[in-house]
């Protein structure tokens, strides 16, 4: 269990540096966006293309962990709208709940987090979550938020922006290229293939260091949105925000991506493998820890991309990392004892 602490302190150590950094001015709010465009558009999909490229194309197609990790992901999205839609929360604020609740911050803390405790092999089966919950889970979240509308074409929309953004996004780009390149045994020029690895090893660091400046942006903002909320309510305006969202609302989401998650990915996986699905014991590990993953930390630009409530989906992501400081390695120490 120590061991596991004295790997994972590293990466936490440095979200809270991001944190510190921009929650004290010392990193302007207005730099993070740049930050993001440099991770999400340069780093991790060069270190994901390294890694799709390095392993055998069989293991990037396999079915055992797509078949468990999808499964998993729409059971906790419906479990999750289903517990969270009130007279407070629509299908929108419920529809984003779940997708903090399914979606692990997988691309930027993930892939480094866990090669760096289990080594390469874990690579592979990360790259596939990565790869489903960004085509498939984000996608039908992003549909049932579009519930609430009252345009009967709400929902085929949000399924044509949800495509786009896909289409837009350079790390499912990046897996299918490093997928090609490892079928093909493709071999980049030295210079091409340095230039992959120096961006790909800055990944890990400025994608730790960013998910904390994204945590401290979102708290500003709420902060300055409830602030606002203050004034507008004591002049009388009918424009008033809506208070803070009740611990009701947010902790039973926290629960469900810390707690219930590993263990629901760990029972599906268990069962997979004794009804005959081939699956590693390596791979059950691998996709366990990353279901214990605190929230994607992007999340919270689709919700306010989309209307939802980002003050409530903010405090989730936050305290789901701050939680999994403690709850990780739990997770990891008795997955290290189990059968």
């Amino acid at each position: 269990m120590l061991q596991i602490f004295l790997v994972t302190v590293p990466f936490f150590a440095l979200i809270a540096a991001g944190y510190a950094a921009a929650r004290g001015g010392a990193l302007p709010l207005a730099a993070i966006p740049g930050l993001n465009v440099f991770v999400l558009y340069f780093a991790l999909p060069c270190m994901l293309f390294r890694f799709g490229a390095g392993a055998p194309i069989g293991q990037l197609l396999d079915a055992g962990v797509v078949l468990i990790w999808g499964l998993c992901a729409l059971i906790v999205v419906g479990v999750t709208v289903a517990l969270s839609r009130n007279r407070r929360i629509g299908w929108n604020d419920a529809a984003f709940g779940a997708l903090v609740a399914a979606f692990p911050n997988t691309g930027f803390m993930g892939v480094p987090l866990l090669v760096a405790i289990l080594g390469g092999q874990a690579a592979t089966p990360t790259i596939i979550t990565i790869a489903f919950d960004m085509i498939v889970t984000s996608s039908l979240c992003i549909a049932l938020s579009r519930l609430d509308g009252a345009d009967e074409h709400g929902g085929a929309k949000a399924v044509r922006q949800a495509l786009r953004g896909i289409a837009q996004n350079p790390m499912p780009w990046s897996i299918v290229l490093g997928g090609l390149a490892s079928a093909t045994g493709l071999v980049l020029p030295a210079a091409m293939d340095r230039t992959i690895t120096m961006l790909a090893e800055a990944a890990s660091p400025v994608a730790l260091f960013t998910i904390g400046a994204v945590l401290a942006r979102a708290s500003v903002l709420a902060r300055e949105h409830q602030a606002s909320a203050v004034v507008a309510k004591a002049m009388g305006s009918a424009s008033a925000l809506s208070p803070k969202a009740p611990l009701g609302d947010v902790l039973p989401v926290i629960a469900i991506k810390l707690m219930v998650h590993p263990l629901l990915v760990y029972g599906v996986a268990r069962a997979a493998m004794a009804l005959g699905v081939a699956l590693a014991p390596s791979t059950l590990v691998t996709i366990v820890l990353i279901a214990a993953l605190p929230s994607a930390s992007n999340v919270s630009m689709l919700a306010e991309r989309f209307g939802a409530d980002n003050a409530r989906i903010a405090r989730i992501i936050f305290w789901t990392t701050v939680a999994a400081f403690f709850s990780f390695p739990l997770v990891a120490g008795w997955l290290h004892g189990a059968p």
